[in-house]
């Protein structure tokens, strides 16, 4: 029987390929294969590349047999979001209001950094139109389902990439996240994933949703991520916002414990209603926190919800985008989207530049709080993953996605590193995240924290598909 990677993870695959036990070859079919196999259940792939991944296998391998790979992940097959340009295929933005025939002629930093150092790019993933929302449909492919339960939504806005990380299709996966986008799917797949700090990894074109959006890895383990960080996280004069900025090592190994780490465990930031058996799963990952060694102290990061503000900031973004639309343009989008879009026309500038504001004061709130704290830990979701197609949960008193995501976009206001790491199932055995953030440019934190953790809990991999 032919030799399966359905969790293989990419430092072990670069280990193989060393000492040439695995070809990039065979990972790349066995990718390719399982893709075939699986993405029609759960609608992750926007388009696959095939014929370009398989050549591109075959060269590596013979770099590897040569004893000289191209770069750190050469032979890595990877995946990139439909939000993000990628040379030679299309990025579509979830939108029928795009051009189908492009061109497609430039990589956007973190395709351009990926693929120089070997990566192989096997496919775009799905994204809601513009990346507007916390769950993964938009009008021009559809509905993608969460491969723990395919009637459910494995979030979003990154929910594809979530999908085919959980699936190990793919080894690596790029993700955005500008209210949540890589933690909300992360929390309802059982993946890990990091909004590292604003800036870290460099972004272009804009986003509509400015300052707000962060770019990252999702993937099954802690070390996977630090591994494509080193590589996304790289300067690129074309990002007007990060100031070419250089970031740490992100793969410095973790300490041997936590003692000396003072760590606030918030259960519900002290507004938030959690599901209970939710709540449970974090209760019992918290406890490893101490056992580590590591001062947990029960207290909430002193702010009120920054919703309005949030939203203040997000629909203006939205605006942005439906303004360069025509009328039929508009006609054909998420009604959703429109919604939220039409409501940002109704920002005023004061309006706007009051929230601008509090969203300097929150962050100076939370600078202050961490002279005290390494880490806040929280629950990444209040809820379990719910109906596929849907904004919200059906039945609910939710209005909007924002409104079932009260732990994550918190963080995007403060632009701070933020991660969700699975720490279980619920009582229907369906993933549960735990939120881990740090101070500004303290990443590594998060990223240590969770290595460490990693250990305790156990690696979430969904029921067969068949």
């Amino acid at each position: 029987m032919a030799e399966t990677f359905d969790t293989l993870t990419a430092v072990t695959a670069l280990e193989r390929f060393g000492e040439g036990s695995l070809s990039p070859e065979a990972l790349v079919d066995d990718c390719l294969g399982r893709i075939a196999r699986d993405n029609p259940k759960v609608n992750a792939f926007t388009c696959v590349n095939e014929v370009e991944a398989r050549r591109l296998a075959e060269k590596s391998a013979q770099r590897w047999q040569a004893g000289a790979p191209l770069g750190p992940l050469d032979g890595i097959p990877v995946t990139i979001k439909d939000l993000t340009l990628t040379k030679g295929l299309p990025t579509r933005l979830g939108s029928t209001t795009t051009a189908p025939d492009g061109p497609w002629e430039v990589d956007a930093p973190i395709s351009r950094h990926l693929r120089n150092a070997g990566a192989i790019v096997i496919g775009k993933t799905t994204s809601p139109e513009f990346g507007w929302k916390g769950v993964t449909d938009n009008p021009l492919h559809g509905i993608t389902r969460n491969p723990w339960k395919i009637e459910l939504t494995p979030g979003g806005s990154s929910g594809g990439a979530a999908a085919a990380s959980a699936l190990n299709l793919g080894l690596l996966h790029q993700g955005s996240d500008a209210g949540g986008s890589i933690r909300i799917p992360c929390s309802f797949t059982g993946t890990f994933g990091i909004k590292p700090t604003f800036g870290w990894v460099p972004q272009w074109p804009a986003s509509a949703m400015s300052t707000l959006s962060h770019l990252g890895p999702i993937t099954r383990t802690v070390t996977d991520s630090a591994l494509m960080l080193n590589v996304m996280a790289q300067p690129d004069p074309r990002d007007g916002y990060s100031g070419n900025p250089r970031g740490p090592n992100w793969l410095t190994p973790p300490p041997v414990d936590l003692r000396g780490w003072r760590i606030a465990f918030s259960a519900n930031l002290g507004y938030v209603e959690v599901a209970p058996d939710i709540a449970q799963r974090v209760e019992e990952a918290v406890a490893h926190l101490e056992e580590l060694g590591a001062t947990v102290e029960r207290v909430d990061p002193g702010f009120s919800d920054p919703l309005r503000t949030y939203n203040k900031l997000w629909f203006a973004g939205a605006t942005q985008a439906l303004e360069k639309l025509d009328e039929q343009q508009q006609a054909a989008l998420d009604p959703g989207f429109l919604d939220i879009a039409r409501r940002g026309q109704d920002v005023s500038l004061s309006d706007y530049l009051a929230a601008r504001r509090e969203r300097s004061e929150l962050t100076a709130h939370m600078a202050a709080f961490h002279q005290q704290y390494d880490l806040l830990v929280t629950p990444t979701m209040p809820i379990a993953p719910f109906a596929a197609g849907h904004n919200v949960p059906p039945g609910g008193a939710y209005r909007d996605w924002m409104d079932w995501t009260p732990f994550s976009y918190p963080f995007n206001l403060t632009q701070q590193p933020a991660a969700s790491l699975p720490c279980g199932l619920d009582s229907q055995g369906l993933p549960v995240g735990l939120h881990l953030v740090a101070d500004k440019y303290q990443d590594l934190k998060v990223l240590q924290a969770a290595q460490l953790l990693e250990r305790y809990l156990p690696l979430l991999t969904p029921p067969s598909l068949a």
